[in-house]
């Protein structure tokens, strides 16, 4: 029973500290000062409250990466700070540790579409009613990129465990612009995403606007 009290009691800090980070960092119109100020508040509050979770990466090692990001943002655009920040978070590799973009307090958008990782392939499992033609294409390139490297680029910014977990759940930061972009698959940022698609033996490429980002319903249960 104290071990399982512990436990739980480890997971509610941790949820707080997340949510607590999220809502300080999470605001649109800051300076670059602000948003160094923000990552400053992260790194000394992982070290000082959550020095369990240098597991996989040690505090050396982060504490580099958090440097390196902190010299760079007065020269970044604020999505690619937001996304930055998503890599000092996802650099743990522990699980249920996000950074949550889903608050809505910096601009991301995404494709209205729900996207499968299959043994041959990822593939459009679900689409809008507007992209009804691209409903079970086959992805061959999103923005010039083959699948697999895509999501090799995505990896730093992808919050997960294992590269299992990155074919279940990573793949939703595919149709992300932002990511796309502040990881290097999309040249220059734009609200659409360039698409190569094979579908009924026919390959053919469709540019998708994308939109502000809602959860989609993507799993049958």
């Amino acid at each position: 029973m104290k071990r399982l009290a512990h436990t739980f009691k480890t997971i509610c800090l941790f949820t707080i500290f997340i949510a607590t980070t999220t809502m300080a960092i999470a605001q649109t119109g800051l300076t670059a000062q602000q948003w160094q100020e923000d990552l400053e508040f992260l790194q000394n509050t992982v070290h000082q409250e959550y020095p369990f979770l240098f597991k996989k990466i040690s505090a050396e090692e982060w504490d580099a990466k958090v440097e390196e990001l902190h010299k760079a943002i007065p020269d970044m655009q604020e999505h690619e700070i937001f996304v930055g920040l998503a890599r000092m978070v996802a650099a743990f590799e522990y699980g249920h540790t996000i950074l949550g973009f889903w608050e809505k307090k910096v601009d991301i958008t995404h494709m209205p579409v729900v996207l499968y990782y299959y043994d041959d392939g990822i593939y459009i499992q679900g689409a809008h009613k507007d992209h009804g033609d691209i409903l079970g294409a086959k992805i061959i390139e999103i923005e010039g990129v083959t699948p697999d490297k895509a999501l090799e680029l995505m990896r730093p910014a992808i919050p997960a465990e294992n590269d299992q977990f990155v074919k279940g759940y990573g793949i939703r930061y595919l149709t992300s612009p932002e990511f796309l972009h502040a990881q290097g698959l999309m040249k220059e940022y734009k609200k659409e995403i360039d698409l190569k698609l094979e579908k009924d033996g026919q390959i053919f490429e469709k540019t998708v606007a994308t939109v502000p980002f809602e959860f989609i319903p993507g799993n049958y249960g």
